[in-house]
C-alpha cells in the first residue's frame, strides 16, 4: 500500500534533511579546523567529568554555608574549584535543565521545554490502547530534537573524545545525543528504577535513564570499565546518578548519620539521606580517577539539574515521602531554579568564590574554551567563564540571567510558546517573574497570578511582592525590557 504525503510533510522531511546536512558539514568543519587547534598551548585535552545533582537545592551543600547537611566529598572538590554560588538553570525541571547541559540553548531554542512529549505521561501510562510499541513511538516524537543538534558530547567526539553517558538521561538511546557509548538504551532495564507498567499491562522504560539510573545507587563499576578501558583517550563523563531524587530509600548507615543530628527536622532525614548518599558516590567517582592518576588532566564541573525541598505538610502515603514545596522542583522562585556552579581542573582554575550571576547556558562555551575548541555553534546563548575560573577575568555584575517555566507534559511538539507558563529575569539582587497570557487560562500551577518583583538581597524567600512600588518603577522597567528583548512569544 503506497503512502501519500502532504505539502506538510513534504516540507518537514525537507527541514529534518537540511538540518541533518547542515550538522554533518558544521561536524566536518569543526573536526578539520580543531585539528589545526591543537598547538593552542594545551599540552593534553583535558578529560571532563560532569557532576549533575538530581533535585537538590542550592543551599543544600556544606560549601554553600548548610552545616546540616552531610557533603564532604562536594566540599573538598568546592575547596579548590571556582565557586559560582549565583548560577542558575533556565528551568526547574529535570529535561529541559538537561538537555540545557547538553546543548547550550534554553529551552525554548532546544525544544525540549517538557519531559513528556504529548499525550502526556497520565495518557501515556494510563490509556489501556497504549501498549509498548505505541509508547515508544510517541516518545520517540522529540527525540529529533536532540540528533539535530551540535550538542557538547558530538562536538568533543569529533575531537577524538571518549563520551560516556550515564544516570538520568531523557533522550532516548546514549547515542542520539552524540555520546560514543553509554548506558541508556530506551528500554526496560529489569532493575529498581526507571522502569513502568502501563496501563496494557507491558513493561517500559519511563524516559527518564532505564539502565543508566543504576549508576550510583546500584553500582559504580560501568565508569570504572569506561576508565580502564579509556587509556590516554580523552574523554567526557556524563554522571548524572538519580540522586537525591526520590525515592529517598538510602542505605539505612545514612539515614542514621543524618537522623544523629538533632538540628534536623523529621521530614528533612530522608532528603538529607539521599544528599549523602549521592555525595559518598562522588567521592568513589573522584577516588576512582584519582586511583588510575587521571586527577591532574581532568576538569571536574558539578551542578544541579534544579532545585527541590521538602515540605513537612504534604507527606503522600502512597508513596511513603514527601512532596516538594510549591516553590521548589517546577517553580519559578530561587529553591527551583539556583544553583551552585563548581570548575575545577587542578593547576588551571582558580579557587575562589564568584557572586556574579551566571547561567547554565555558559557551561558548552566553557568547556569548549577549556578544551581548546574556538570555533563552537555560533547560535549559543551563554558566555564562557573560563577565563574567570582561571582567575584571569571578573564578571560582570551587571549581567542578566533568564529563565523559562513549562508543566512537565507538551501540549505540543515545535511550540514551545503554547505551553510556557512563566518567564524570569534577574538583573543585581532584584527578580521579575511574568506570567504567560493564554487567554482566560490561569497561570499553570498558581505560582503567580500578576508579574511580581523581589529583592532577593533582603527578601530571598521572595514573600514580599514590590511590583507596585512606586520607587521600584524604574527597576520594573528595566527588567520588563530585558525580559521582552530576550524572549517575547
Amino acid at each position: 500500500m503506497s503512502m501519500q504525503l502532504s505539502q506538510d510533510d513534504d516540507r518537514t522531511i525537507i527541514r529534518w534533511l537540511m538540518a541533518v546536512a547542515t550538522l554533518s558539514l558544521w561536524l566536518a568543519l569543526s573536526s578539520i579546523t580543531l585539528a589545526d587547534d591543537s598547538a593552542d598551548g594545551i599540552q593534553r585535552l583535558p578529560n571532563i567529568v560532569m557532576i549533575i545533582a538530581d533535585d537538590q537545592r542550592y543551599s543544600d551543600f556544606g560549601f554553600m554555608g548548610n552545616a546540616r547537611v552531610h557533603t564532604p566529598n562536594l566540599d573538598e572538590l568546592a575547596r579548590g574549584s571556582a565557586i559560582y554560588t549565583d548560577a542558575y538553570v533556565p528551568s526547574s525541571v529535570c529535561r529541559p535543565s538537561l538537555v540545557t547541559l547538553l546543548t547550550g540553548l534554553y529551552p525554548h531554542q532546544h525544544g525540549v521545554h517538557f519531559n513528556h512529549p504529548p499525550p502526556g505521561f497520565a495518557k501515556l501510562t494510563k490509556s489501556p490502547e497504549i501498549d509498548k510499541g505505541e509508547f515508544d513511538r510517541l516518545r520517540q516524537q522529540a527525540i529529533r530534537l536532540i540528533r539535530d543538534r551540535p550538542t557538547l558530547p558530538r562536538i568533543l567526539a569529533a575531537r577524538g573524545y571518549r563520551c560516556f553517558q550515564t544516570g538520568k538521561y531523557w533522550e532516548g538511546h546514549w547515542k542520539n545525543a552524540g555520546f560514543t557509548e553509554g548506558m541508556t538504551i530506551a528500554q526496560p532495564s529489569g532493575g529498581r528504577y526507571g522502569d513502568k507498567r502501563i496501563a496494557s499491562g507491558d513493561w517500559v522504560a519511563h524516559g527518564n535513564g532505564d539502565h543508566g539510573l543504576a549508576i550510583g545507587r546500584e553500582t559504580m563499576k560501568p565508569i570504572a570499565a569506561f576508565l580502564d578501558d579509556v587509556r590516554q583517550d580523552p574523554f567526557f563523563l556524563w554522571y548524572a546518578p538519580f540522586l537525591p531524587h526520590t525515592p529517598h530509600d538510602s542505605p539505612e548507615k545514612f539515614r542514621r548519620a543524618v537522623a544523629a543530628n538533632p538540628d534536623v527536622k523529621p521530614h528533612e532525614i530522608p532528603y538529607f539521606a539521599a544528599i549523602m548518599q549521592f555525595d559518598d558516590t562522588v567521592g568513589k567517582l573522584i577516588g576512582m580517577i584519582d586511583e588510575r592518576e587521571m586527577g591532574d588532566d581532568t576538569l571536574f564541573v558539578f551542578v544541579a539539574d534544579n532545585g527541590w525541598a521538602p515540605d513537612p505538610a504534604k507527606f503522600r502515603n502512597s508513596t511513603n515521602q514527601w512532596d516538594h514545596t510549591s516553590s521548589s522542583k517546577r517553580s519559578p522562585f530561587e529553591s527551583g531554579v539556583r544553583t551552585p556552579l563548581l570548575i575545577r581542573w587542578a593547576g588551571r582554575t582558580k579557587a575562589a568564590r564568584h557572586s556574579a550571576l551566571v547561567n547554565t547556558i555558559d557551561l558548552v562555551p566553557t568547556l569548549l574554551e577549556a578544551a581548546g575548541i574556538e570555533n563552537g555553534p555560533t547560535e549559543l546563548p551563554g558566555i564562557s567563564l573560563w577565563a574567570s575560573a582561571v582567575g584571569k577575568q571578573t564578571l560582570s555584575k551587571d549581567r542578566a540571567v533568564f529563565g523559562e517555566i513549562y508543566p512537565g507534559d507538551a501540549s505540543m511538539i515545535g511550540a514551545p510558546e503554547q505551553d510556557l507558563a512563566y518567564r524570569w529575569v534577574r538583573i543585581g539582587s532584584h527578580k521579575l517573574i511574568v506570567p504567560a497570557s493564554h487567554g482566560t487560562r490561569q497561570p499553570w500551577n498558581n505560582y503567580l497570578k500578576s508579574p511580581a518583583l523581589f529583592d532577593l538581597l533582603r527578601d530571598p524567600q521572595e514573600s514580599n511582592n514590590l511590583i507596585d512600588d512606586p520607587d521600584l518603577a524604574g527597576v520594573v522597567a528595566t527588567l520588563s525590557k530585558a525580559i521582552d528583548d530576550w524572549w517575547l512569544p
